[in-house]
């Protein structure tokens, strides 16, 4: 009884490198989509904050919309 031919262990390796690197490729795109989410919730805060900051509290809630 032998074992795996030369050709079939290295194809084996070349398919397990080649799938590594994609997970690592995987991984990189999802820590960049992560940073990109985050970038747009501090911009979004930052801007509730501006518009807060130049209406000031109180003002238009005692419109009168009514005529």
């Amino acid at each position: 009884m032998g074992g795996m031919d030369p050709t079939s262990i290295a194809a084996a390796m070349v398919g397990a490198q080649a799938s590594q690197t994609q997970m690592a490729v995987a991984a990189k795109m999802l820590r960049m989509n992560a940073d990109q989410a985050a970038s747009v919730v501090q911009l979004l805060d930052s801007a509730q904050k501006n518009i807060a900051s130049l209406v000031g509290p109180g003002i238009g809630q005692n419109l009168d919309i009514t005529a």
